[in-house]
């Protein structure tokens, strides 16, 4: 799927989010990469093969 030189990592890789944004829609709260995975604003994913990759935002105390 990518074109890049070099490639972007592949979405079943731990560096997946590192991927290039192809496209934005930040009123909707979603991205996808040029790998093929959304990723959401929650930090939640969506893998190409349908997998779902819970939101993984660090927790912050106030």
């Amino acid at each position: 799927m990518c074109s890049h030189q070099p490639p972007c990592p592949t979405p079943e890789g731990p560096a997946r989010e590192a991927a290039r944004l192809i496209a934005f829609h930040p009123e909707q709260g979603w991205g996808l990469l040029c790998n093929g995975v959304l990723v959401f604003e929650d930090t939640g994913e969506l893998l190409p093969d349908g997998h779902c990759i819970a939101p993984h935002r660090a927790v912050t105390a106030s």
